[in-house]
């Protein structure tokens, strides 16, 4: 919520070619309690004023010589394109309020002077001014904390590739329906084959996977069962044998639905013909 010492110290401007005005409306904000108050009778001033201060309020005469209070809401919306304007015109021409609503304008009021409804109106539209201050604020960290948890996440992913690498040759991810999703590392290019043939029919009928240890991995995956080093091998176009070793477990989310396997896969061809020759 916006508290009232933010409302009275918020920054307004007056802009009228009447001094008496001027010195009128100065004298009932700092009667009010407003702190920051300024004021121009020269409408050209306007836009530079409001770039450099970005006032929270600007009270803004229509009927003024030289640059009339229109034009002085088509300048601002020229240096603030869809931003807020905060405008409350000041009119004595009845037919000029919809009009200035139109161009940009907030609210209005309407001469000669009612102290107590210019009071509440100015009081009003500083209080919906500080609150779309307030949200847009709010917006802009958020955007910022999304970007920088984005900017973790990306990190923490490319460290735990690292990592990955570093334990195994590549890391793996099914879903629930034992579709590889993810699949980081060499494994492709070490077996020929795309990613949906990753655990199933060889794209090359010459080689082929081991049945029984291809059917007790099926059984691990279908059971949802955790496994580590599981070892399966295959017989390959030129009839070596190929082994695989891989370590996985079930996921499940936070209702706790299955929803698929991860693990870490590692090609121990050279380990397992070491074994067998010794």
């Amino acid at each position: 919520m916006i508290s009232k010492p933010d409302i009275l110290n918020a920054k307004i401007l007056i802009v009228d070619d009447q001094e008496a005005n001027v010195r009128l409306l100065e004298q009932m904000l700092s009667d009010a309690g407003y702190t920051c108050i300024a004021s121009t009778m020269n409408p050209r001033d306007v836009s530079g004023l409001y770039r450099r201060n970005q006032y929270d309020l600007i009270l803004l005469d229509l009927q003024m010589p030289g640059m009339d209070g229109f034009q002085v809401l088509e300048a601002l919306k020229e240096i603030a394109p869809g931003d807020y304007l905060p405008v409350l015109v000041i009119t004595a021409q009845p037919g000029h309020k919809l009009r200035a609503l139109q161009a940009g304008a907030k609210d209005f009021v309407s001469k000669p002077f009612d102290l107590i409804e210019v009071q509440t109106r100015i009081h009003n539209m500083l209080e919906v001014r500080l609150l779309y201050k307030q949200l847009e604020n709010y917006n802009k960290k958020l955007e910022q904390t999304v970007a920088e948890r984005t900017a973790e996440l990306r990190e923490s992913e490319a460290r735990f590739r690292r990592l990955t690498e570093l334990a195994s040759d590549w890391y793996w991810e099914q879903d629930e329906k034992g579709h590889f999703t993810k699949v980081y590392g060499p494994v492709l290019e070490m077996l020929g084959i795309t990613v949906d043939n990753l655990m199933g029919e060889p794209i090359d009928h010459k080689a082929h996977w081991n049945k029984a240890e291809y059917n007790a991995f099926k059984a691990n995956i279908a059971a949802r069962r955790p496994f580590i080093d599981f070892v399966y091998s295959r017989t390959k176009s030129d009839g070596t044998e190929q082994y695989l070793m891989v370590s996985g477990e079930p996921m499940f989310d936070s209702s706790g639905r299955f929803v698929g396997y991860r693990g870490i896969g590692k090609d121990v061809t050279d380990s397992m013909r070491s074994k067998q020759h010794s």
